[in-house]
């Protein structure tokens, strides 16, 4: 009968208790903690710029053929990949990961192609199970050529699957990504860069290692943020390059615009790095309520997904556009700070890394990769050569071989006849013997001995290659250039006190357009039908001589300036309003289409709809302001002393009074009236002594009963003969049925009389007709247009001063300069 065992009583049970120091134990394991975040999550390697979880992400995608020219997948899908088979932790961390290197505001070259809600600046992204990806192009770069052995593998977390220890990297992605980690007793926090700037300044150091920083920042002179914006100064950034820390500002692209009538605005279109339209508006409301911030009075985001960002910043009357601005850059994030702390991992440890030593550390890495490479492929080149050489054996006796292979016992025997009989290696052989015969004909031989002479060829280039650290290097430099030239995009961020990069100088670069357009040389057009247009002067000869004409040519203003110099047009109501030319439409100078330009009146936001524009001027002129009103009022204003404002009055006017012109004028300068009774006078402009801008000037012409100006000029000295054209209608019929009849002849002819008198007649009217319509004084030629801005023909200049007109075909609606 069994008996069973007894238990140990348990006084008898032998204790193991160990005594442990606390403050070691805490010791020991915080570092061990510590190790693991350092390590295994929070800092990139400083080769290919990347996070554990983040390569993990692309390599995974990667191995799911997740390819830009594929479909989308599930995010939930490449999250579950990645935890199960690679990353060994929840997967909040990893979607993370993937929304960050799919948004385009975060990551300078996004390297996840993103479908669905992945956030915005101000919101966080849908659930995985919402979105989708794959990998974008840029992503296939970083991981291109993992199956030719260039980096090292690693098992997995159970041992069951293998993964790089770090990318390949076609281009340097920490440069130009950026990233931003908290570890255990250190940070990291790196500013994303214009990939064509990097590439460029890594390709000059593989070729001039001793290069210095300065020659280094030729290439690279600042971060080029996914956002744009402007970068304040650049000593924060020159420190940060030297020895990895530094820091500089970002602003806001604000612009002062009007936003209606008599309002201007500031206008945001871009802001700095990783700040939200709603943070910004949070702050700017709560600014106002503690009474920081004044002159606001209301802000609009009106940003959409087809114009991007555009946060209108109403200010109240009275109030200056650029003070304003400067209050909001000092207490709302349109102005921020951005720290740059350049701390990566080299070789298994942390190292705070300066420019040059970030691209010296990716250069040293991408000729590793490309060693790797080049010894990989000249192993497989070699080996199919072996093949190939023993089949070219074979073929040029292939019955002998048959007849081996038959009268062989088994495919050892014939192997082993094989290598004996032939030649060959038991791997030639091998091959012979699982051949088809479809391969023995004459065009396989052919065929054969053509691969064998390509591989010989690209054998002998794969040894120089390796056998030369100047060859390994220029391909090193050749490969980032392609990079550079298949995902370098312009420069987003405006660097101030910076000189241009000279990155995209070269022969083979195509220019990056330029940021802003720069203050150069313009003339503004101002035609008579109320368009304006801008043409860059770079070629005044053909400026002078257009070769097309445009259907508008009936000019009222031609003003040479600048691109960005401040200018003002003189409406009909005495009001100046400010502008620069910049946003014009810019036409060639061989063909001036006045047509294609802009109404003056909706750039200028101008909210009446009788009010328009006379002319234009710029504001630092030295001389005077020439302003004549409908009701015979005659000014000069001195200019340059101008107020602040989008716009203010030039002259006090009386009640149904309205200017009728307005021109830049000096005392030697003649001032001409007609009025609508068919009057000419004209006097000296010096007779005209300049009046305050409140002033309401003085007595100009003497006006009939019922009449009233219709043109105001100035006939200025040295332009040349001077030619006045006049057309007069019949005031009862409609505007544009009557053409009336039109007479031009020289102003020499009229004489000069005094300010204020009558003057003299103009023209005689024919019968039917009661008064002037319009009338024009300056230079010949003298060109006329009707409402639409079809041509009219006039009279040969030369008429009898005070004759009637020729009748017209057409109607005239406004008379001007010719092109």
């Amino acid at each position: 009968m069994a008996h069973s065992k007894e238990p140990t009583p348990p006084d008898q049970i032998a204790e193991r208790i160990e005594d442990v120091d606390v403050s070691t134990e805490m010791q020991g394991s915080f570092l061990e903690y510590a190790y693991s975040v350092i390590y295994s999550r929070a800092l990139p390697d400083a080769r290919d710029g990347l996070k554990p979880v983040q390569r993990r992400i692309i390599y995974q995608m990667a191995q799911m053929g997740l390819r830009p020219d594929r479909g989308h997948v599930k995010s939930a899908r490449v999250v579950g990949e990645v935890m199960g088979k690679l990353h060994p932790h929840g997967d909040t961390a990893i979607y993370d990961a993937l929304v960050r290197m799919a948004q385009p505001w975060t990551m300078r070259l996004p390297l996840v192609d993103g479908h669905g809600n992945f956030g915005s600046l101000d919101d966080g992204p849908a659930a995985q199970r919402y979105t989708e990806a794959r990998l974008a192009a840029a992503a296939l770069a970083l991981a291109e050529n993992l199956d030719e052995d260039v980096v090292d593998f690693v098992p997995n977390y159970d041992n069951q699957f293998r993964q790089p220890t770090v990318l390949p990297a076609a281009f340097p992605n920490l440069l130009v990504n950026g990233t931003t980690g908290i570890a255990v007793g250190m940070a990291t926090n790196m500013a994303p860069h214009n990939l064509i700037e990097i590439v460029a300044a890594a390709r000059h150091l593989i070729d001039n290692p001793d290069a210095s920083l300065d020659d280094l920042m030729a290439f690279v002179p600042g971060p080029d943020l996914p956002s744009g914006g402007t970068i304040m100064g650049l000593d924060g950034i020159k420190d940060a390059y030297a020895t990895g820390r530094g820091a500089f500002k970002t602003r806001a692209r604000v612009s002062i615009e009007p936003i209606t009538a008599r309002k201007n605005g500031l206008v945001v279109t871009e802001l700095p790095y990783l700040v939200g339209p709603e943070k910004v508006i949070e702050k700017i409301k709560d600014g106002v309520q503690s009474k920081k911030l004044s002159g606001i009075s209301d802000v609009t985001d009106l940003t959409d997904r087809a114009h991007g960002l555009r946060l209108v910043i109403g200010l109240k009357t009275g109030f200056s556009s650029e003070a304003v601005l400067e209050q909001l850059y000092r207490y709302t994030p349109l102005e921020n700070s951005f720290s740059i702390n350049s701390v990566a991992l080299v070789e298994g440890g942390p190292r705070t890394l300066g420019l040059k030593e970030l691209l010296q550390v990716y250069i040293a890495h991408r000729i590793d990769v490309v060693t790797r490479r080049s010894r990989f492929r000249l192993a497989r080149r070699q080996e199919r050569l072996h093949l190939v050489e023993g089949l070219l054996i074979a073929i040029l006796d292939i019955d002998e071989v048959i007849q081996v292979i038959r009268t062989s016992d088994d495919s050892e025997q014939a192997r082993a006849r094989l290598m004996d009989v032939f030649d060959l290696t038991q791997v030639q052989s091998e091959y012979i013997l699982e051949l088809r015969l479809r391969r023995l004909t004459k065009f396989s031989r052919i065929e054969l001995e053509a691969e064998q002479d390509q591989l010989k060829k690209e054998i002998t280039e794969l040894e120089e290659l390796l056998a030369s650290e100047t060859m390994l290097r220029a391909r090193v430099s050749e490969e980032l250039d392609e990079a550079s030239e298949k995902f370098g995009t312009p420069r987003r961020t405006l660097l101030t006190q910076a000189k241009p990069s000279i990155a995209l100088t070269g022969r083979n670069k195509k220019a990056a357009p330029v940021l802003e357009i720069q203050d150069s040389p313009c003339r503004v057009y101002l035609s008579a039908t109320g368009r304006a247009v801008r043409v860059d002067l770079t070629d005044d000869a053909e400026i002078a001589h257009p070769t097309r004409r445009s259907k508008h040519d009936a000019i009222l203003t031609v003003l040479d300036t600048t691109t960005r110099r401040e200018l003002g047009a003189v409406t009909n109501t005495g009001r100046l309003v400010r502008f620069t030319p910049v946003d014009l439409p810019s036409v060639p100078a061989s063909s001036i289409q006045l047509r294609a330009g802009v109404k003056i009146s909706d750039y200028l936001a101008l909210g009446n709809r009788s009010e328009r524009v006379l002319t234009i001027i710029e504001l630092d002129e030295e001389r005077t302001l020439a302003l004549g009103t409908a009701r015979g009022t005659v000014k000069r204003l001195q200019m340059g002393a101008w107020p602040k404002g989008p716009d203010f009055d030039v002259i006090a006017l009386k009640d149904s009074d309205q200017v009728v012109g307005a021109a830049v004028t000096s005392d030697e300068d003649q001032l001409v009236f007609v009025s609508s009774d068919t009057q000419l006078l004209t006097y000296a402009a010096s007779a005209v002594r300049p009046q305050g801008r409140t002033a309401a000037g003085m007595s100009g012409i003497k006006l009939g009963p019922g009449a009233f100006a219709v043109f105001f000029g100035v006939a200025r000295a040295g332009e040349g003969k001077h030619v006045v054209a006049t057309v007069a209608v019949n005031s009862q019929m409609l505007d544009g049925t009557d053409p009336g009849s039109s007479k031009v002849s020289y102003l020499a002819d009229f004489p000069e009389k005094g300010r204020a008198t009558g003057g003299v007649r103009a023209q005689r009217l024919l019968k039917g007709e009661d008064r002037l319509s319009t009338a024009w004084v300056g230079p010949a030629p003298v060109f006329a247009v009707s409402a639409d801005g079809t041509p009219r023909v006039l009279p040969a200049a030369g008429a009898k001063r005070d004759g009637s007109g020729e009748p017209l075909e057409g109607s005239v609606a406004a008379l001007g300069h010719h092109i």
